[in-house]
């Protein structure tokens, strides 16, 4: 009887990991919450609620936006939600998600408005600091493709938290969406948030989530890439020390690494980015600094 008892309660302990990520996946989110990450610029997040889809099956419904899958949850009022991260380069105006459930599709419009973002310009002696050797515009396609293949990571389960932790204690030392001209070459704007830190401060995950790219890269340094869920990834970059390992599950606030000044950077920051639906937007709407 008692052999019975332990295998049924094996039995359970199975069972209940098996369903967990299904009760992960039924988060819900407070309307407060949803309204302060509905900042729909480009690059930043718009949320759609849908209405007209069934909000009573358990089955969450799917969407696309450029051809990339969005985020859905479910708010407290028991609606179905899309979170979608608009690129930098999003046209104003009207645009629309493609959302499936039960084999009906249908389309939802959000609106785009705009934003004007700063513009900082930097003239160098030389153009070696611009211009890659051939033997660095090598590495550099190299890494690149690495790390586009981990931002196009879509996991099923939802994040643990949508409106994020701060991943380090510190000022911003540059924001979201800067663009940067160099010698009047203008170079790509920038994707993140940088803190400005001293090297070996801890950095914190800033929601749960799973390790899926650690790497030591010519221009990011020392970089983590956490998958959150549903193609919201967060990367962290410029490290000193990496202290997980690719697969590594995190806790919410567990510390993945310090701050350094690897890669090619001036001194010591944290630079981190947040993705979703393969689109970089500004961190700053998770963490309530968001300044239209």
């Amino acid at each position: 009887m008692h052999v019975i008892k332990v295998r049924a309660l094996c039995l359970l302990v199975a069972f209940a990991a098996l369903i967990a990520p299904m009760f992960a996946s039924a988060n819900t989110f407070s309307a407060a919450q949803l309204k302060t990450l509905n900042q729909p610029v480009p690059g930043g997040v718009a949320i759609v609620d849908l209405s007209g889809v069934n909000p009573s099956t358990q089955s969450p419904p799917t969407a696309r936006y450029l051809d990339k899958p969005v985020l859905i949850t479910r708010s407290d009022s028991g609606r179905w939600m899309a979170v979608v991260g608009i690129p930098l380069s999003a046209s104003l105006g009207s645009q629309s998600i493609e959302v499936v459930q039960g084999g009906k599709k249908s389309m939802h419009a959000f609106t785009v408005r705009d934003k004007k973002y700063r513009e900082q310009r930097i003239t160098l002696k030389t153009n070696k600091h611009v211009d890659l050797s051939p033997e660095d515009l090598a590495r550099y396609e190299r890494e690149k493709k690495l790390q586009d293949d981990a931002y196009q990571v879509f996991s099923p389960q939802q994040p643990s938290n949508l409106l994020l932790d701060r991943p380090v204690k510190g000022p911003l030392s540059s924001p979201f969406g800067l663009k940067r001209f160099f010698n009047d070459q203008p170079r790509a704007p920038h994707s993140g948030l940088d803190f400005a830190v001293p090297t070996g401060t801890p950095v914190q995950a800033p929601a749960a989530g799973r390790v899926i790219l650690v790497g030591d890269y010519f221009f990011n340094g020392k970089t983590v890439f956490v998958d959150h869920g549903q193609g919201m990834i967060s990367m962290f970059c410029h490290l000193s020390t990496i202290d997980v390992k690719p697969g590594e599950r995190l806790v919410r606030g567990q510390v993945l690494g310090k701050v350094g000044a690897t890669g090619r950077v001036t001194g010591a920051h944290l630079h981190w980015n947040v993705s979703l639906n393969d689109a970089r937007v500004d961190p700053a709407i998770f963490i309530s600094m968001f300044t239209p």
